[in-house]
Parts: structure tokens; sequence; C-alpha cells
């Protein structure tokens, strides 16, 4: 449930990394308020997670599954351009964090 747990939150991660920048600075009150949520929600998960599984590892899978997915968001939407390498950079990146999940057993 932990591993579950993690994952959302990595995800929430990238929800308020998103909504950071669509604020403006905090100046827009719908992003601000999406913002605010997902930083809760992933505060708590990443907390939660951090009862059972080591906090070294806990975090650079949280961290990684929430800058991949906020790169990944930015390339699907055309914020940021996409190539071969970075896509390959991010693939090696969620790679090393299942392998972290793997050998964490």
């Amino acid at each position: 449930m932990s591993w579950l747990v993690l994952v959302f939150s990595g995800l929430m991660e990238s929800v308020w990394a998103i909504a950071l920048g669509a604020s403006n600075g905090f100046t827009r009150l719908g992003p601000t308020i999406v913002f605010v949520l997902g930083l809760l929600a992933s505060m708590v998960g990443l907390g939660y997670a951090t009862k059972t599984l080591p906090i070294g590892t806990a975090y650079a899978v949280w961290v990684g599954i929430g800058a991949a997915g906020t790169v990944i968001y930015s390339m699907a939407t055309g914020a940021e351009s996409a190539s071969f390498a970075k896509i390959a950079l991010i693939a090696g990146l969620v790679g090393c964090v299942v392998g972290l999940k793997l050998v964490s057993e």
C-alpha cells in the first residue's frame, strides 16, 4: 500500500509543480488552489509512505515520479520541446525509479 500511495504522491508533485507555473506567482486563484491542494496531497502521501519505506528511497522515487511527470506533461502540451535525448533521459529516470523499488524489497 505504501508504494501505491508513494506513486500517487509523486503524481501529485507533478500537479503542484504544473499549477505553480500556471499560478503566475500566485496571482491566479484557480491554479493557486490546485497548487495548495496538490502540495498537501503530495506531502501527506509522502509522509504516509515513509512510515514503512526508507526515507532515502521514498524521496528519490517521489522526486523521480514528480520530475518525469512534469516534463512529460510539459512536452505533451507543447510548453517544452521534445527530443529523442529528453525522452531517453526521462525513460532512464523512470527505469531508475523502478530499479529502486525492485531493490528495496
